[in-house]
């Protein structure tokens, strides 16, 4: 379970205040995948990040009573001058688990041949979202953070590979998906909720959701 209570976050834009939240409280829980969409520049990232743990509201309370993952497409953790090889086993290491089976994973579902055992500083920023991806999958969690969806990457094997597992995964896992596209969570989650203003609009159904996010736009 996730729960946010009276969560307000908000930047400073160098003009203006940019608000986040605005004393939002709402829970994920586990079985109940959760989509939430939001136009670019809402704060779809910072929800996400703070969920993760990344970034703290200015108020209010976050509390999480699973297992988390990191968000999607997240390096922190990851040295760039490192092989994909030796930081999936220092991944690993921080999350208790075999290096040689996350290695090995890592290896099969990235399909980055030689390039496995080279600095993610030489990898193109398909490689890196290819072995970010599988870093995510290789670590089995109770509830799964995605900003936007699938990482971009032309690479139709790595695609199916991933996309296989991660489905295998949310037959028992949950997800929180945040995107400004209602086809994205479409695939993931039924109910939807709307970020607008700093307010988080929640519905049953990701087609209530739609019908308000469509209204606003």
């Amino acid at each position: 379970m996730i729960e946010f209570q009276d969560v307000s976050k908000s930047f400073w834009t160098g003009k203006q205040r940019k608000v986040i939240l605005d004393r939002a409280s709402f829970r994920v829980d586990l079985g109940r995948s959760l989509g939430i969409l939001a136009e670019n520049g809402a704060g779809k990232t910072t929800i996400i990040n703070m969920m993760a743990g990344l970034e703290k509201p200015d108020e209010g309370i976050i509390r999480k009573t699973s297992r988390v993952s990191f968000p999607l497409g997240f390096m922190g953790g990851v040295n760039a001058r490192h092989s994909a090889r030796e930081n999936s086993r220092h991944i690993a290491r921080i999350y208790g688990l075999d290096p040689d089976y996350v290695e090995s994973f890592c290896r099969w579902v990235c399909g980055l041949g030689e390039y496995f055992d080279m600095p993610l500083a030489t990898y193109s920023s398909g490689m890196r979202s290819r072995f970010s991806f599988a870093l995510l999958l290789s670590i089995e969690f109770d509830i799964y953070l995605i900003d936007e969806g699938m990482p971009a990457t032309a690479d139709a094997e790595f695609n199916r590979k991933a996309g296989n597992i991660l489905k295998e995964r949310l037959q028992k896992a949950t997800v929180v998906i945040v995107s400004h596209s209602p086809q994205t969570l479409q695939k993931f989650c039924r109910s939807a909720a709307v970020l607008k203003n700093g307010r988080l609009y929640q519905f049953e159904t990701l087609e209530e959701a739609k019908r308000l996010y469509d209204y606003e736009a």
